[in-house]
């Protein structure tokens, strides 16, 4: 069974890979062992955003009477919303397999092993079978990491994917970390009414955004009422009776918690294991494949893109990956990713979206700034929409106006981002986005607005 090119995993770095090889002429199979479009379809973004817009229109519901609409005795099905997200999750994945066959590429069922001489083993309830290509990439993702005083056992303590299909609604729920992951559960149970609280172990939640989003985040949902341990850790949790009683280590020193369910949401773990690397003799570093700049490893026709390799673990990282690394195999004139204009979301309420540096990184790097902040009080759109908490904020290097980085914190924020992300790109100045018209009113015109303030021509503020 010889291919020109064998994708091994067909999540969104897989099967958007496997595409584009076929749209460039390729003979193309992609192996995969669960379900089409792997972790981020079935197990994480997809199903994830189903069950966050169940809670946001549970939420919609009970406020309603801000809106002038009376809505009386609203309660929710905790099955049904799971049911819902999972239906969402199913048809998404009919449409990868419906993809899969529009461009003619082989689906082989099973667990691939990469072997020398550019084969793969791959095993399923037939038994195993050699497959060769000129080319093999490597897409086999992530999963939920697990800390060592953390294990997950999968009643108890809990990883994303457990938590996505409980049968019962937890009463009360610990979330260890407070990244995406941690933030956007940590919103939908809280919206659905249990008892949230977070653990984070470094100083804000969200760290790795600008320090002012990460303390919106924070003030908003201790105003929801959630609780947020920040400087705190897990140090064990003790499930040997019907709940969970959590050990946390805070400044002010040890308390325990209870809990039904904890959440282990301290990142992920690349699934680099048992898929015969070693035997290849491609070399790995700090759980990861090593690659060049067109995710080449080192043994010639075998290459790795996405959750598997260095790099933000993100589905539209992967998809990019893939395509540049199929377009160079095709021997296209192909241009480098540009890690440092990825743009990163998060889904939970209200929504975070952010590029490029932060306010202390680009001051740690050196710049002399001009930054502007705008806030969805002052815009109609959002005072509209009921939505006026959180802001856009830009940092422009001061010398050259270079846009640096674009940081969002609200409503529908995710959908924004995109435009900061192309306009840094083309290398746009501050003075040429104040010069674009948006249109009036959208929640859009932040943009223009905090490049405004940053240059002291702010209007509405």
């Amino acid at each position: 069974m010889n291919y020109d090119i064998i994708v091994l995993g067909s999540g969104p770095g897989g099967y958007v890979t496997a595409i584009r090889a076929s749209q460039l002429g390729f003979k193309v199979a992609v192996i995969e062992k669960e379900s089409l479009g792997g972790v981020c379809l079935n197990w994480g973004c997809i199903p994830t955003k189903a069950l966050l817009k169940s809670a946001s229109v549970f939420e919609y519901i009970n406020h309603a009477e801000d809106f002038g609409i009376k809505v009386k005795d609203a309660s929710h099905d905790f099955g049904a919303v799971v049911t819902r997200s999972r239906e969402v999750a199913n048809g998404m994945s009919g449409g990868v397999q419906f993809l899969m066959k529009k461009n003619k590429i082989d689906v082989i069922n099973g667990t691939g092993k990469v072997k020398s001489g550019k084969k793969i083993d791959v095993t399923n309830d037939e038994g195993t079978k050699e497959y060769s290509a000129k080319h093999i990439i490597i897409a086999t993702g992530a999963r939920s990491r697990e800390l060592p005083n953390l294990p997950q056992d999968g009643k108890h303590v809990i990883g994303y994917r457990e938590a996505m299909t409980l049968e019962k609604q937890p009463k009360k729920m610990v979330i260890v970390g407070s990244g995406a992951i941690g933030v956007e559960f940590a919103y939908f149970y809280h919206a659905m009414g249990t008892e949230v609280t977070i653990v984070e172990y470094l100083p804000n939640i969200v760290p790795n955004e600008d320090e002012e989003v990460s303390k919106q985040l924070e003030r908003t949902f201790k105003k929801k009422g959630i609780t947020i341990k920040t400087n705190s850790s897990v140090e064990k949790v003790d499930t040997s009776d019907k709940g969970c009683k959590v050990l946390v280590k805070t400044k002010k020193g040890e308390e325990t918690l209870e809990a039904d369910i904890v959440l282990s949401a301290v990142g992920i773990q690349a699934n680099i294991e048992n898929i015969g690397l070693e035997d290849v003799g491609i070399a790995t570093d700090k759980g990861k494949i090593l690659v060049n700049d067109y995710y080449q490893t080192n043994i010639p026709g075998y290459y790795a893109i996405g959750d598997c390799v260095p790099g933000a673990a993100l589905a539209h990282v992967a998809s990019a990956e893939g395509i540049i690394c199929v377009e160079k195999i095709a021997g296209q004139d192909v241009e480098a990713l540009d890690y440092g204009n990825i743009p990163g979301c998060t889904y939970c309420s209200p929504e975070i979206s952010s590029v490029g540096m932060t306010e202390k990184q680009a001051k740690e790097a050196g710049y002399e700034l001009k930054v502007g902040k705008f806030p969805f009080s002052a815009s109609g759109k959002a005072s509209a929409a009921g939505h006026k908490e959180g802001f856009v904020k830009l940092i422009f290097d001061a010398k050259y106006g270079e846009l640096l980085g674009g940081h969002m914190i609200g409503y529908n924020v995710t959908e924004m981002i995109a435009e900061i992300v192309a306009l840094r790109k083309l290398e746009t100045t501050g003075h040429e986005i104040i010069k674009t018209v948006h249109p009036h009113p959208t929640m859009s015109e932040a943009v223009m607005e905090a490049a405004a303030a940053a240059y002291g021509e702010v209007i509405h503020i």
